[in-house]
């Protein structure tokens, strides 16, 4: 085989070029990253080897080793895992997030500040390449385990790219060997890298030899107690099966014994991944049997709304055997799902009680994604309605249940109200609320792009009815109903209808508007946020014509009623009818052309300025 020489991608470039050249508060992560990939490898193999008797090695002790010379500074770690072929070399030593890559890139180029190892690994998944911290060259030997698999050599200097050429390497695994850099030596002794061990991958479930010599003899972490263990055993735990670069949340231990049996660690992530919607995905959810590693992305443990949940479940009652498509269809997954799930939820619901602002944390991170469960989990629907939060017209950014809600209604009212909008500044500025406002009746602000698909479902919460506000006609006082109708000629309604004609359902007086002169309203029980997601969704969606209502002791439309009796010019008057209504559209993200828009503004500007 010719050597075969390869460049990386650009933004690879950059983020190895930062690598190497800055200055890092912590640099102990590559070794931690070595060991976890280490660790991966030995669980693909041992996972081989329960299907794949003629697996090269077969018989081959699952360890990694890891050699150094002090003097020479030379370290070397090799591992008897699954090993790589000449596509997984070229694929899978390092992946980079797309998502926000350019831009931290840019922040970290005029950052003269020291910078987190840990928070640049974590967050862009670099992995293996940490390396380069401190080295500048890195040879890796290769066999794979598959029968016939030639050994492959792979050599790297960083952002110069990489090279494959064949390798006389005789057994199953892999081998990184590498030099250190003259001032990161340290990481050639003994006593240094037996304490990252302790620090990092005490918890590794494969026996760690230095120079001969095994650094770890624990067992694995979910058959401990957890008060044997330090929280910063805990922490790291979860930073190894998570990727993730932050402390966990929160964290449920599990010890079930009876009709199934199984023993589980669960985390909560302190921060959403800005993948999380997307269909690519991966749960990190580890499945093992008898201590066995299975899978490290078992979405059928969890239902979907609790997929941002990391940890790992151990179970006796699944066959070593067992295959992705028995998950999918296993009773015993099935009752260990049921109960995760049930668990999960009433630690959220204990975590809001006694840490509301770790609960807080949750919710505003994972909010959108939890309330998805409203329309595909009936099972725990009501435990779900009961956990979600709402920030409020009276609780400014704080988040409220239904139930304070309920508790803060005046009266005897049975109705929960609520706006939704784009964002929580568009619904809290929304004009229908104006009136509600003055009033003291308080509405819920949803601004969360979910909300509209998932909150109109529920309805009802115990005995009151959800309504948006945006269908709703509010009761007036007597003395203001007559002064209404005062201000509120049948004329004024007529010159709307007249110069609008068919782009509106209809004119009428509000009942919500006080500072606002006129403002949209469905005509069909669907609120505006809903029609936009229709709209998004199918292309094909025609919006429903809208009622514009008016508030008739508005200056503007006072004026406007004024200048018609007075007989001003009429396509004066239209004009500014016209552009009240764009307006209105505008303000509710319907309007489809700017441009004449503000033309005719320039023009009214134009004229109120001769």
């Amino acid at each position: 085989m010719e050597t075969k020489d390869y460049q990386f991608k650009a933004e690879m470039k950059q983020l190895l070029d930062i690598l190497v050249h800055s200055l890092y508060t912590n640099k102990d992560v590559f070794l931690r990253e070595l060991i976890s990939n280490s660790s991966d490898a030995l669980n693909k193999a041992r996972f081989a080897k329960l299907t794949n008797s003629q697996i090269l090695d077969f018989d081959a002790e699952l360890r990694i080793d890891i050699n150094v010379d002090n003097e020479k500074g030379v370290f070397e770690i090799t591992d008897t895992g699954i090993g790589m072929n000449e596509d997984d070399l070229i694929n899978n030593l390092g992946t980079i997030a797309s998502s926000g890559t350019s831009k931290f890139i840019e922040s970290l180029k005029q950052n003269d500040k020291k910078i987190d190892g840990q928070s640049m690994i974590g967050r862009f998944g670099v992995g293996f390449y940490s390396v380069f911290m401190v080295t500048d060259e890195v040879v890796i030997e290769t066999l794979a385990a598959d029968t016939g698999s030639k050994a492959l050599k792979w050599v790297s200097k960083g952002a110069d790219g990489f090279s494959i050429s064949e390798s006389d390497k005789k057994t199953r695994g892999t081998s990184i060997r590498f030099t250190l850099k003259e001032d990161e030596k340290e990481f050639a002794s003994d006593w240094k890298i037996k304490s990252i061990i302790n620090t990092y991958s005490a918890f590794i479930d494969y026996p760690i030899y230095i120079n001969g010599e095994q650094a770890n003899n624990q067992k694995a972490i979910w058959h401990r107690s957890k008060d044997e263990l330090k929280d910063e055993e805990l922490t790291e735990f979860y930073k190894f099966i998570s990727h993730d670069y932050d402390n966990p949340l929160s964290d449920i231990w599990l010890n079930i014994e009876g009709n199934i049996n199984f023993k589980s660690i669960l985390f909560i992530p302190k921060k959403a991944p800005a993948n999380l919607f997307s269909q690519d995905f991966e749960t990190n959810l580890h499945l093992y049997t008898s201590n066995v590693f299975i899978s490290s992305s078992t979405k059928e443990l969890l239902p979907e709304y609790l997929k941002f949940m990391k940890g790992v479940v151990d179970t006796e009652d699944l066959p070593l055997n067992v295959s992705r498509e028995v998950t999918q269809n296993s009773p015993v997954v099935s009752k260990i799902r049921d109960i995760l799930t049930s668990r999960v939820l009433k630690h959220l619901e204990n975590m809001s009680k006694d840490s509301p602002e770790d609960y807080k944390t949750f919710f505003v991170e994972f909010g959108s994604m939890f309330k998805t469960g409203i329309n595909s989990e009936f099972k725990h629907r009501d435990k779900i309605l009961d956990l979600l939060r709402f920030r409020t017209t009276r609780s400014d950014n704080e988040w409220v249940s239904f139930d304070t809600y309920i508790d803060n209604i005046q009266g005897d009212k049975k109705e929960i109200y609520y706006v939704t909008a784009g964002s929580y500044e568009s619904a809290k500025n929304h004009p229908h609320l104006e009136a509600f406002k003055k009033k003291d009746i308080e509405v819920l602000l949803l601004g969360d792009p979910i909300d509209p698909f998932v909150i109109p479902g529920i309805n009802k919460y115990k005995d009151y009815d959800l309504k948006s506000i945006e269908n709703v006609e509010l009761e007036s006082d007597s003395e203001n109903s007559e002064e209404q109708a005062d201000k509120a000629p049948d004329s004024v309604i007529e010159i709307f209808k007249e110069v609008l004609g068919d782009k509106v359902e209809d004119v009428k007086i509000s009942t919500k508007l006080v500072d606002s002169p006129v403002a949209l309203a469905g005509s069909d029980g669907m609120d505006s946020q809903m029609e936009k997601m229709m709209r998004m969704m199918d292309k094909d969606f025609k919006l429903p014509k809208k009622v514009l209502e008016i508030n008739p002791s508005h200056l503007l439309i006072k004026n406007i009623h004024r200048m018609y009796l007075a007989g001003n010019n009429k396509s004066e008057i239209e004009n500014n009818i016209n552009h009240i209504f764009d307006s209105a559209l505008l303000t509710e993200g319907y309007l489809e052309n700017p441009y004449s828009y503000v033309r005719r503004m320039y023009d009214l500007m134009a004229e109120a300025t001769s």
